[in-house]
């Protein structure tokens, strides 16, 4: 009985990949994109117009500032950065941000400054802490330093396609959404184990799941990228409300949608790195993610082990003695995981560029998923095992549900500048 138990969660599982890959290949085949870059808007869209900013600039539209909160030299650093450098929508500012004059990260900043002297790129040198969330500290320190309206955060890892910037626009200028954020797939750093399952299971795991919740009328904000204008930051309480948060993004999306807004999905899927070599540090990022998302909605997090077809399959087998029935269902488990995978790399492919080919070629070979499955539940189950977290060389506490203000009405005199007017996804 408990084989027969273990294998109707395994078919469970199959379903609900299956599920997750098919909206996948239809979020990315509704998402306009042509053969060319940069890929043309959507009909109806968000077009350039009189620019609401302090300094919109010679190219017309809404200004952007995109702030990039950094820390170390950290793999592809460069080349993320360099995306930016590439949008195709001006007028465009980006404040990068450290604590340290001597971090390596500020010298790639300075390198990119040298390469792109067109651009508007600013460095902010500042250690004052403001809370017990390093990165929202270094947000706080950078946010005076932002010239425009909209205000983009986006993780140091963030690789852009050209229309990143546009998209995000995009959905922001639906009526009714005060903030936008991203799906993204994982782009390993190298070819090693580590990163490629680091990678797999952002790419085949957690974006279909993120789709799936999404469809099923989730709205989280996803912390990759997340952008706003800054009226709508005030009234949140700006970044100041979020800086003993360990999970930022899910604050974010919390209190935004406590002013009764809601929180669009961008169509566009930029890439992460990951950029781990072995799989200590790989573990210990995953458990960070696990203890985070298990503090915020524990039930969900618990009956998320159903996603992991080929592991029940094992216990399957193992359960039932090594019956032929059992074996049978682990290869079909398999075999079907590993289509679904390659379904999800051809359906994202076309959104992905210009480093598409660079992921295909790295996608999890068919004899990694079941590793990746049993390390998923190891994870998992470290989830349950405690809530401290290292995070960049900090030790914090997992959040637990953000408190939304009672009062969500604008401010009555918005500070100068002002124009009028993401969270971690759960399973």
């Amino acid at each position: 009985m408990l084989a027969e138990l273990a294998a109707a969660l395994s078919l469970v599982g199959l379903a609900q990949a299956g599920a997750g890959a098919w909206l996948t290949a239809r979020f990315s085949a509704d998402a306009p994109h042509g053969t060319d870059a940069p890929f043309p808007r959507p009909p109806g869209a968000y077009a350039p117009g009189p620019s609401l900013s302090r300094s919109a600039g010679e190219g017309g539209g809404e200004g952007v500032t995109v702030l990039k909160p950094l820390y170390g030299a950290e793999p592809l650093l460069e080349a993320a950065l360099a995306t930016l450098c590439a949008q195709t929508h001006p007028p465009m500012q980006i404040v990068c941000g450290v604590a340290r004059a001597e971090d390596p990260a500020a010298e790639v900043v300075r390198r990119l400054t040298a390469r792109f002297p067109d651009h508007d790129i600013a460095l902010v040198v500042d250690a004052r802490r403001h809370g017990t969330n390093g990165k929202v500290s270094n947000l706080i320190n950078m946010l005076p330093a932002a010239k425009h309206d909209v205000i983009v955060i986006a993780d140091s890892d963030v690789h852009a396609a050209p229309d990143y910037l546009a998209r995000l626009l995009d959905a922001l200028a639906v009526p009714g959404t005060g903030l936008a954020t991203t799906l993204y797939a994982g782009l390993p750093a190298t070819d090693c184990l580590a990163a490629r399952m680091g990678a797999t299971q952002i790419t085949h795991g957690f974006l279909p799941g993120a789709v799936l919740s999404r469809a099923l009328g989730r709205q989280d904000c996803l912390g990759a990228t997340m952008a706003l204008r800054r009226e709508t930051l005030a009234r949140i309480g700006g970044l100041e409300a979020l800086a003993d948060h360990l999970a930022d993004d899910n604050a974010l999306g919390r209190l935004v949608a406590g002013l009764g807004l809601q929180v669009g999905l961008a169509a566009t899927v930029p890439l992460t790195t990951v950029p781990e070599t072995s799989l200590g540090p790989l573990l210990r990022h995953e458990l960070r993610w696990a203890r985070t998302i298990r503090a915020l909605a524990p039930v969900p997090f618990a009956a998320s082990v159903l996603q992991y077809p080929i592991f029940w399959a094992l216990a399957a087998v193992a359960l039932s003695g090594g019956a032929a029935w059992a074996a049978g269902l682990f290869a079909a488990a398999w075999a079907v995981r590993a289509a679904l995978a390659r379904w999800i790399d051809r359906s994202l492919a076309p959104l992905l560029r210009p480093a598409s080919a660079r992921v295909l070629a790295f996608a999890a070979p068919v004899w990694l998923l079941p590793l990746r499955d049993l390390m998923s539940v190891l994870v998992l189950a470290g989830g349950f095992a405690g809530s401290r977290v290292v995070w960049r060389g900090h030790e914090m506490t997992a959040d637990g549900p953000v408190s939304v203000p009672a009062a969500s009405a604008p401010p009555a005199d918005p500070p100068a500048g002002m124009a009028p007017q993401r969270n971690m996804p759960l399973p």
